[in-house]
């Protein structure tokens, strides 16, 4: 047993794919910011320590702080307020590895070799970043007084960047509240978005649930969006064709009633004649009895077809399509139908331009052509004509049924499909039609996925073309 698919409604993904869009481009833009801003800062430092240790590193050359005797307190001063300013320690390296001044005051005395300082002697200053413990090292080489290239120490420098991180962190704080404070007024937005748009659907969907309620006089009229226009239009359409059918289906009905009561009636006319009369001759007891007969005869005929398109209208899929030698199918069609046609001295032909076979439902097929070539004959003058003829290309194969009959004026050929329709409803009765034969017909060759045209001028006759597909595809 299947499970109903849950369906959602269309808010969801149009507020998802609104807030994703709002959202996702606003959070990625504010880390790119504080990433940007957290490594600029970073690198703006390492350049100012590195510009202040050269400055640092020309002054102790200039006052040949490692050559004196006596330390030079200003410097050592300058040294101190340099270290605590970057919240770090300054080392001062001699030629001979020796510490001989350490802000922490901790290895002076003691020696320092490392390969920073050992390429500083080279003449190579370092400056790295150590990101997993977030502190500078530096180094500068001091320089012997007027010799100028003569490398007599060197300066190490550790600096701690704390404070660029905090400063980094209270930036991304702040841009966080203020993302937070956005992603509100974004949700907001967002919902306000989605209703707007969501209104005229809503709209479209309330006209619509009027509809389904039996209305079908709505006007849906939602011309907001396009889509919503064409969906509109679309439904109108369908509307009219409902509202069409719906008539058709009341019309038809209504005929039903008025062709099925009619025999009836005159069934009873006849009936209570013959009741109320007495000693009725026997000629006339034989011409009422047979008037009786040809309203029952009319009666059963009418019965048939309308079960004919009922089993038609019930099994539209259900077509027994076989290879059917077209051909052959005509020729029986005509050999049954010149008898009636013989009656009136009405010369029916087949012409046939090369042999067709077809798939097609043979019984239904002779039925709609059976009703072209006795409508006809039926509706034909003395001593006329009727020609079939029969022609095909790579694709479909065409009969054309013509006559020199009575026609059909131009204002009524538009409805002569329609059920129960008469053009001459007084001819129709005498010759047995019921309105029904092309109803069927049409309906037959729809079912083969066929089309049929009329051409007809009163007074000079009438042509029908049928044109069906060699191949029948389900």
């Amino acid at each position: 047993m299947s499970r109903k698919r849950k369906t959602i409604s269309m808010r969801v993904p149009l507020a998802a794919m609104l807030f994703f869009i709002a959202v996702f481009p606003m959070f990625f833009q504010g880390k790119m910011v504080v990433g940007s801003f957290r490594q600029n800062q970073i690198d703006a430092r390492g350049q100012e320590l590195q510009n202040r240790c050269l400055i640092l590193s020309n002054k102790l050359s200039r006052a040949g702080y490692l050559d004196a005797d006596v330390k030079d307190t200003i410097l050592d001063n300058e040294i101190d307020v340099l270290a605590d300013f970057y919240s770090g320690r300054i080392v001062i390296v001699d030629r001979d590895f020796k510490i001989v001044r350490d802000t922490f005051r901790l290895a002076e005395g003691k020696t320092h070799i490392s390969e920073e300082v050992l390429k500083c002697f080279q003449g190579e200053s370092a400056n790295r970043y150590n990101r997993d413990k977030h502190f500078y090292t530096h180094t500068a080489p001091i320089y012997e007084a007027g010799q100028g290239q003569k490398i007599t120490g060197v300066i190490v420098v550790t600096a701690s960047a704390e404070s660029i991180l905090n400063m980094a962190d209270m930036v991304e704080e702040k841009s966080s509240l203020f993302q937070l404070m956005s992603l509100l007024i974004i949700v907001v937005l967002v919902f306000a978005m989605v209703r707007l748009f969501m209104r005229p659907f809503n709209e479209f969907r309330r006209v619509l649930a009027q509809v389904a309620s039996g209305d079908l006089d709505t006007d849906i009229s939602e011309n907001t969006y396009r889509e919503t226009k064409e969906m509109s239009e679309s439904v109108q359409q369908t509307l009219k064709k409902l509202r069409q059918v719906d008539q058709s289906r009341q019309e038809f009905v209504s005929n039903v009633s008025h062709e099925l009561k009619t025999p009836i009636t005159s069934i009873r006319v006849l009936a209570d004649s013959l009741m109320s009369m007495e000693d009725v001759p026997v000629e006339l007891y034989r011409e009422f009895m047979n008037d009786i007969s040809d309203e029952i005869d009319r009666e059963n005929k009418i019965i048939d077809d309308l079960l004919s398109l009922v089993r038609m209208d019930k099994a539209a899929t259900d077509m027994n399509i076989s290879q059917v030698n077209i051909n052959g199918l005509v020729e029986q069609i005509l050999k049954r139908l010149r008898p009636i046609a013989k009656k009136r001295n009405i010369e029916v032909m087949f012409e046939s331009m090369r042999d067709v076979v077809a798939d097609v439902d043979e019984v239904k097929f002779s039925l709609a052509l059976n009703n072209l070539v006795e409508n006809a004959i039926k509706y034909n003058k003395e001593e006329g004509w009727v020609h079939v003829n029969l022609d095909a290309d790579h694709k479909f194969f065409y009969v054309k049924v013509s006559d020199n009959g009575v026609g059909i004026p131009e204002e009524f050929q538009n409805r002569i499909f329609e059920r129960f329709y008469r053009v001459d409803k007084a001819r129709s009765r005498e010759t047995g039609g019921t309105g029904l034969g092309l109803a069927i017909t049409k309906n037959v060759i729809q079912m083969h996925q066929g089309a049929i045209k009329l051409q007809s001028r009163e007074g000079e006759g009438t042509t029908f073309t049928i044109r069906i597909p060699l191949t029948y595809i389900p």
